[in-house]
């Protein structure tokens, strides 16, 4: 049960706590804006650019965006568009540390700082979640969007090792954020 509404759960953390619907809309929306306060993502007066598709990550991202950019002043735009200062992309827990492992793999340790949550005018407000939550949250709000099929080597392998190994993707992300401090 939920620990605070003691209603049916749709999410349990690796800490066995558990969260209803509402919760975990909460949790995902409070989580979005502390990663963007801390890494001072976006500012007021920023003009965000995505690009819109049809994949979880990216109707996610949208409806992220959507939903604080009035309240926080900055405004959204689809790409292309020349009025755009940063560019939100949805990168995840999941893609960064398929990520850092295929640089670490082909030997490609200097590009490393594409990892961090932001790069230059490139900004990743959904970068500490897993897939499986931004799923989640998706579906919660019934978001449409297609469904992906990766038959990726690593990504299975990550996935086959987060099994065995909870926390293992959110292990690898915060060893690069370390680098960076």
């Amino acid at each position: 049960m939920c620990k605070q509404c003691e209603i049916n759960p749709v999410y349990e953390f690796t800490n066995k706590r558990k969260l209803c619907k509402n919760c975990f809309v909460r949790y995902f929306d409070k989580k979005v804006l502390f990663t963007i306060r801390k890494y001072k993502l976006i500012n007021s007066k920023d003009i965000i650019g995505y690009k819109e598709k049809n994949t979880f990550r990216d109707v996610v991202l949208k409806n992220v965006l959507e939903s604080i950019s009035e309240k926080y002043g900055f405004n959204i735009l689809k790409l292309p568009n020349k009025k755009v200062n940063k560019i939100a992309v949805p990168s995840t827990l999941d893609s960064e540390s398929q990520n850092v492992l295929s640089l670490f793999i082909e030997g490609k340790n200097s590009n490393i700082k594409k990892i961090f949550p932001f790069e230059k005018n490139i900004v990743k407000p959904l970068y500490f979640f897993l897939d499986e939550e931004v799923l989640l949250y998706a579906k919660i709000k019934n978001l449409k969007f297609k469904k992906m099929r990766t038959k990726d080597k690593i990504n299975n392998f990550l996935n086959s090792l987060e099994k065995k190994h909870p926390e293992v993707k959110r292990a690898i992300i915060n060893g690069i954020l370390e680098i960076n401090n």
